[in-house]
């Protein structure tokens, strides 16, 4: 079988449909930022999304796939928002261009959030369920309060960023990073890192057992979620000042909605939960104002029970079924990717292989009950 033949037979729509989706919003969005189009409010709300996504999919190796509850993906977006724009307030004389200061604190920031997830992975290893979730919880607290109180980094007041801030076209490079995020990560799971790393969740000794180094893939998982620190960056690069208050826990437990609500385990469930969950959120803070800002929580609760209901309730299964992604996606992709036409017999049945005794010759040998048996016996040379 060559290449493309290859590709015909063996390529499927789900497994790109989040590549192909983040490509063409790209490519449109830039096109109306370029042409002049776009309000900065838009360009504003793009940059939300994509580093909610970012951080929705990083929660989602560790609360999907591992099966542990993390209650502080907000610190280590604060660690990387920190230590990542501060490292790029100190090399801004030096450095000219905007974009590589950016990618050097995003470096920067993943590698420092990534180290933060090494060291609370050790201690919690043996910790599960409300235990760890209390931990990681109280991970984000100590880290946001730590920056609070160090005046390098602007104490109470906040980290200025004001030189450098990046601009409204910020949203282009976080899509471009989301897209490589993507891509390591859905290779990741579809590896036997990731398969490994599923089996922890199913069955921990199970896995264990089967010679799954668990120590080793829990510490994984915590460290590749954490490098969600580049998150931070973006968001310290599109914010001035960068404030200990935005990372609250309020903002992990909202990650963790966006994992639970577009489901456990599911990547692309993640993105549009963090899309969608980004635009109302979005709406809501620049459509109330005055006394009306009061009902912003009210509503957005509203909207997540709803939402939960909708996802959970037995009576709308064929609802969800019907106006599901897989399938818009078994509509959209031709018949002949998913149909079983090309589907080819197996070579190595029973009916193409040469035997010496046909079988419905041993099926339909008589054996009368009263008759004795007695054995040939062996000629010379036989053993």
């Amino acid at each position: 079988m060559n290449y493309f033949s290859y590709i015909k037979s063996g390529f499927k729509l789900k497994y790109y449909i989040n590549y192909i989706a983040v490509a063409v919003a790209l490519a449109v969005t830039a096109s109306l930022y370029y042409a002049g189009g776009m309000k900065a409010s838009t360009a504003n709300l793009l940059m939300q999304i994509g580093y909610s996504v970012i951080l929705a999919v990083s929660l989602n190796i560790v609360v999907g796939f591992l099966g542990e509850l993390s209650l502080g993906h907000a610190g280590f977006m604060c660690v990387g928002a920190y230590i990542g724009c501060y490292v790029a307030t100190l090399i801004q004389p030096f450095v000219a261009s905007k974009l590589l200061l950016l990618l050097i604190g995003m470096v920067v920031g993943g590698l420092a959030a990534a180290a933060c997830g090494f060291l609370i992975g050790i201690p919690v290893l043996k910790l599960k369920g409300d235990y760890l979730a209390i931990t990681t919880l109280a991970f984000g607290e100590i880290v946001r309060n730590i920056f609070m109180n160090l005046d390098c980094f602007g104490g109470a007041l906040g980290l200025k960023t004001n030189k450098i801030k990046y601009g409204n076209s910020e949203f282009i490079v976080c899509f471009v990073v989301l897209f490589v995020i993507l891509v390591i990560t859905q290779n990741i799971v579809r590896s036997k890192h990731g398969r490994a790393i599923t089996a922890i969740r199913d069955n921990e000794i199970a896995a264990h057992s089967m010679g799954v180094n668990v120590t080793f893939y829990k510490l994984f998982a915590f460290v590749l979620s954490a490098f969600s620190g580049i998150a931070g960056v973006l968001y310290g690069f599109a914010t001035t000042p960068i404030r200990y208050t935005a990372f609250s826990y309020n903002y992990s437990i909202e990650i963790l909605v966006m994992v639970v609500l577009g489901g456990m385990g599911s990547i692309n469930g993640s993105i549009i939960s963090a899309t969608l969950l980004t635009v109302i959120n979005f709406n809501l803070t620049t459509k109330l104002s005055g006394d009306l800002a009061a009902l912003k929580y009210l509503i957005y609760a509203i909207i997540l029970i709803v939402m939960v209901i909708f996802n959970n309730a037995p009576a709308l299964k064929s609802v969800r079924d019907r106006f599901s992604l897989s399938a818009l996606v078994s509509k959209i992709a031709p018949k002949k990717w998913h149909s079983n036409a090309n589907v080819k017999d197996d070579e190595a049945k029973w009916s193409r292989i040469p035997t010496k005794v046909r079988m419905d010759e041993i099926l339909s040998t008589d054996v009368k009950p009263d008759e004795s048996f007695t054995p040939d016996k062996p000629e010379k040379g036989d053993k």
